[in-house]
């Protein structure tokens, strides 16, 4: 749901997803003069029910002014009524799903021991928030139930509510493995668990799954079967035969696993179908492996969708990818079969959800790596993408034009300096590849650490939005790593879905919680191997003129500023 209110001096635009809420706001036209001695932002939130406020309090944040409240332990919180936002957006990443919210923005001036309000010019928007369950938009007919885990086990909330704790990946039920899960560990299991009812004989499993490793899963799949449920899954037998193979012996489930038909590339799908009295309801799919990393680690998607026609696909794919003759270029035929590929540089249907199922290009000839490459480079304001592994051709032809278009690039690890210079010339594109602070890194942060779950720490995603905040954004998301080979050797599914406000608002609030959440971490660390480290960027800065101009000279910021509130 997006929502602006627009003041006498300022505008505040919402933008709620199921679990983050994204706050952009600008002053108003011929307001100007307000930018001078500004100090930042306050941001009180208020909860509603029924229509009545049931809490209200300041958000908080770690930047803080050095000298004032001095002595706090490292990564304490403070409210922004005290240590104002000194930006033009926010990401309020404590909203709870279906809830409704109002919003007060009021820009700050004074001393910071002696702080303004500017009642008179704040702005107050109100919100709801999406449910983790609900519909579609009404011409694709089908309801969209997406979870993002946490993703940011290396992060001051963390350290700050377990500090010291040791992880044990047997239990997830335990407050870390919880809070860092976010519900995709019970969402994930639940929807196995639909099969182990009283009625469990009326419905049927198909899962094709690259890593099957995590325990808590495979007992799931057991109690369906144990309760009546006919369940079949198709394991990977390559990369991780051991690890899968291990889990499936101490799950006791070897009578419903079968390892897959090598061939070329990898056996990368992540989906499972659901199906019920014969007839294929939903299907799980998105970036999740079934690992602990996968579910508690770096950052993934579980996306389930309840369509019947998009089920039944998945369900054919899954028997074109179980057939014990399956070859190559029978697969690849097939799958184009059911999708061609769109025309270069033409935009997805509004109708329908497209399914892109890979194996389908040649080797040397991926067109629809390129036609994605293309969606991302026809953006008309802002372009997310999130790169696991690498940054292909394709891909970084878009990322370096110098057309004035916002885009967002996260990845797994640092693509190289080269790439970093290419991007700092055109003023345009931003990047947040994986990092962490160590101790003194960064003044008044703690230390953070990762779960050790992963072999990729941070990010796992495979996401594109198109202008994600406009009245016709397109999400593609899948299994694919946005890779040559994962469009001619490997099996992969990948979904396009356009003009759906509720997924991509969902989509594109978890995309923001992820970059910003990076983007510090990696200037701390250029930084630090720079040898540049500043003592005092840990803190609010106490002159304007060294933080507001920026947000109103070329550069992303500025693009931020305008395009958040445009869509």
């Amino acid at each position: 749901m997006r929502q602006l209110q627009k003041g006498q001096v300022l505008n505040v635009r919402a933008i709620g997803g199921s679990y983050v809420v994204t706050l952009a706001w600008d002053f108003a036209e011929g307001q100007d003069h307000k930018r001078t001695n500004l100090l930042g932002f306050a941001i009180e939130r208020s909860e509603l029910k029924n229509g009545n406020v049931i809490e209200r309090y300041y958000l908080r944040g770690i930047k803080r002014f050095k000298f004032k409240d001095e002595g706090l332990p490292p990564g304490t919180p403070m409210p922004t009524s005290e240590h104002p936002v000194q930006s033009f957006q926010w990401g309020d990443y404590t909203a709870k799903a279906a809830t409704t919210y109002r919003f007060k923005v009021t820009p700050v001036y004074g001393k910071p021991k002696l702080l303004e309000l500017d009642e008179a010019s704040s702005t107050t928007v109100e919100i709801t928030t999406e449910a983790e369950e609900g519909a579609g938009a009404p011409h694709d007919g089908a309801g969209h139930n997406i979870y993002f885990n946490r993703g940011a086990a290396g992060s001051q909330a963390f350290a700050r509510k377990f500090p010291g704790v040791e992880l044990d990946e047997n239990k997830p039920q335990s407050d870390p493995m919880v809070w860092l899960s976010r519900g995709l560990f019970e969402a994930l299991t639940s929807f196995i668990r639909r099969a182990a009812q009283d009625d469990a004989s009326d419905y049927k499993l198909r899962a094709m799954l690259y890593e099957f490793r995590y325990l808590p899963v495979g007992q799931a799949f057991k109690e369906a079967a144990d309760a009546g449920a006919d369940v079949d899954i198709r394991y990977e037998a390559q990369s991780y035969k051991d690890d899968n193979e291990a889990m499936i012996k101490k799950a006791r489930i070897k009578g419903i696993c079968t390892p897959q038909k090598s061939r070329g590339g990898i056996r990368h799908n992540k989906f499972i179908v659901l199906i019920h009295k014969n007839k294929p309801v939903a299907v799980w799919t998105g970036s999740t492996n079934i690992s602990a990393g996968g579910i508690f680690g770096h950052s993934n998607v579980g996306h389930e969708i309840w369509n019947e026609d998009l089920a039944q696909s998945f369900l054919d794919f899954w028997e074109r990818l179980a057939a014990p003759d399956v070859k190559p270029a029978g697969l690849k035929a097939a799958n184009l079969d059911v999708e061609p590929t769109p025309e270069p540089h033409s935009r997805p249907p509004k109708d329908r959800i497209l399914t892109l199922y890979c194996p389908r290009d040649d080797k040397g000839d991926e067109v629809t790596l390129q036609w994605y490459a293309d969606l991302m480079g026809a953006a008309k304001r802002i372009g997310c993408i999130s790169f696991a592994f690498n940054l292909d051709s394709d891909f970084h032809d878009v990322l370096v034009k110098d057309d004035g278009v916002l885009r967002y690039a996260v990845f797994d690890k640092n693509p190289g300096t080269e790439f970093e210079d290419e991007i700092q010339r055109i003023r345009n594109t931003v990047m947040a590849p994986g990092a962490v602070l160590s101790k003194g890194d960064l003044a008044n942060f703690r230390a953070e650490k990762l779960t050790g779950f992963n072999r990729n720490l941070y990010i796992h995603d495979k996401f594109i939005l198109i202008d994600p905040l406009g009245d016709d954004p397109i999400v593609v998301t899948g299994t694919a790593n946005f890779s040559k080979p994962s469009q001619y050797q490997n099996d992969e599914n990948m979904l396009v879905i356009r003009d759906n406000k509720r997924v991509a608002d969902i989509y594109f609030g978890e995309f923001m919680r992820i970059f910003d959440h990076l983007y510090s971490r990696y200037i701390v660390k250029k930084m630090k191997e720079a040898g540049t480290n500043d003592p005092n960027a840990g803190f609010l800065k106490e002159d304007w003129q060294l933080w507001v101009p920026q947000h109103f000279k070329d550069g992303p910021k500025q693009l931020r500023r305008k395009f958040f509130m445009e869509g």
